[in-house]
């Protein structure tokens, strides 16, 4: 289900320039958003002259609204209909103190009125609006043209991005990660610093697998959450040759997490998947974690906490699931394709069609009978976004990547869940990846959204995000 979005509107005005072009403006601006879906809160006519901000008592009265409404509001847009008076915007900005994304948006002049009665001078307003924000520290995104029609067709579309960044923001700020297990030893790829992502306000509320077996154990059979999510196992997706004992422990331990992450509030986790999952409990979780990710709860393997965050952001911007993928292998000879995949857990929403299987990885190491509960197809063809974040404690900070490519339709025969990714300057972007220690997991989407997360995470979290070109 899609989010409701509540954006706080300013419109600025300047007492030289027309007043009817400040009510015009705020009339169209309140149109376009309300078209879109978004609820608008901003000064009404009864508040200030045409519900614009140009005095101080203005930006005071629109500071006001803006904190009665800090529950509500995604983002705010500056909206200047005509030149509009820079401090008075900044100051209303530094007064509300809400510290959400800032959309700055300047209509266009008609060459054919220029005159003083008709013209706009957005064009410079809007520069003098960016240095004051600049001046008084606040951060703020810029539409694609220098100035836009709010009724524009490129509006819309930076519409649609600016929300997708302000849903990141709100998201990624104050979530709360289930780490599920301990790292497994193999893998000193996916270690994370708790202490960096605390301090971007991120929270890691770990739990032992001894813990979740034992909640597990204690779970009767005919339990009713054991039943409703035995049902919603065999629903999901054909279960083959699987044994019932295998569906019901998924079963089990499907209710045990999502019953735990309700407890602590986590939205997000990232799940010690093997060995000792298979070894001790005698299933691979795989189907369970997609099932969560299918549902926009993002689950990554491996405790990969800075993987299953850029799931989440990926998630976030386009109101769809993501995948955490491997960078796996070249694909022949073609230097822009490769194929990424993971055992796999993908969420069927990436699927052209799937199938529940044993893990054949694992399978030689702990049996077969202990390795039900894979999700294996090939990915569907389209748009696709990748992120990867990381925690550098060296440089004490976190750091990353975006970009986006497509899932082709290349013939591909193989296990697990798998697709054929083309991106264009792929070997540069392998270069990246290798000389700055990324990690071999990157979080997939399929959307075009990489740079609504690229401006969220870089401009608003202060995360230092390369994107690749």
């Amino acid at each position: 289900m899609k989010k409701q979005m509540t954006m706080g509107i300013i419109v600025g005005n300047r007492g030289f320039f027309p007043d009817e072009l400040a009510r015009t403006g705020r009339e169209e601006i309140i149109r376009v958003l309300q078209q879109a879906g978004i609820g608008p809160i901003v000064l009404g006519p009864q508040d200030s002259k045409h519900g614009a901000v140009e005095t101080r008592a203005e930006a005071k009265a629109c500071a006001a609204l803006f904190q009665t409404h800090a529950g509500e509001i995604d983002g705010i847009i500056v909206t200047l209909p005509s030149f509009g008076d820079e401090r008075a915007v900044a100051e209303t900005l530094r007064m509300a103190n809400l510290d959400v994304p800032v959309l700055i948006q300047a209509s266009p002049d008609d060459p054919a009125k220029m005159l003083i009665a008709t013209r706009r001078d957005s064009f410079c307003g809007k520069m003098s609006v960016c240095n004051n924000l600049t001046q008084y520290g606040i951060p703020y995104s810029l539409t694609t043209l220098h100035t836009e029609s709010p009724d524009s067709e490129q509006f819309r579309k930076d519409l649609e991005w600016f929300a997708a960044v302000c849903r990141v923001v709100k998201g990624l700020r104050r979530a709360r990660v289930g780490a599920i297990g301990a790292r497994p030893s193999a893998f000193n790829t996916v270690r994370y610093s708790e202490k960096l992502l605390e301090a971007s306000g991120i929270s890691v509320e770990p739990i032992d697998l001894s813990e979740i077996f034992g909640r597990v154990a204690r779970m009767k059979d005919d339990d009713p959450a054991a039943v409703a999510k035995l049902a919603a196992v065999r629903g999901y997706l054909p279960t083959g040759d699987a044994p019932a004992a295998a569906l019901l422990k998924m079963a089990k331990l499907a209710a045990v997490i999502e019953q735990w992450m309700k407890d602590v509030d986590a939205t997000i986790s990232a799940v010690q998947c093997w060995t000792s999952m298979e070894e001790y409990f005698g299933v691979v979780p795989c189907t369970v974690m997609s099932m969560m990710s299918d549902q926009l709860l993002p689950s990554a393997c491996e405790v990969d906490v800075c993987g299953a965050l850029a799931m989440q952001a990926l998630a976030l911007a386009s109101e769809t699931p993501s995948a955490l993928l491997d960078w796996n292998n070249n694909y022949g000879d073609d230097p822009d394709k490769a194929v990424c995949f993971h055992c796999s857990n993908l969420p069927k929403h990436f699927f052209r069609s799937a199938r529940m299987d044993f893990q054949e990885i694992i399978a030689g190491a702990v049996g077969k009978d202990n390795s039900w509960g894979v999700c294996v197809g090939l990915i569907k063809t389209g748009p696709m976004s990748f992120a990867r974040f990381t925690t550098d404690e060296r440089a004490g900070k976190i750091r990353g990547y975006v970009g986006q490519g497509e899932f082709t339709d290349d013939p591909l025969v193989t296990f697990g869940g798998a697709g054929v990714v083309r991106i264009s300057n792929m070997q540069k972007l392998l270069r990246y990846i290798c000389e700055n220690g990324f990690e071999h997991h990157v979080a997939a989407n399929l959307s075009s959204t990489a740079s609504a997360v690229q401006e969220a995470a870089s401009r608003y979290l202060g995360w230092e995000i390369h994107y690749h070109e």
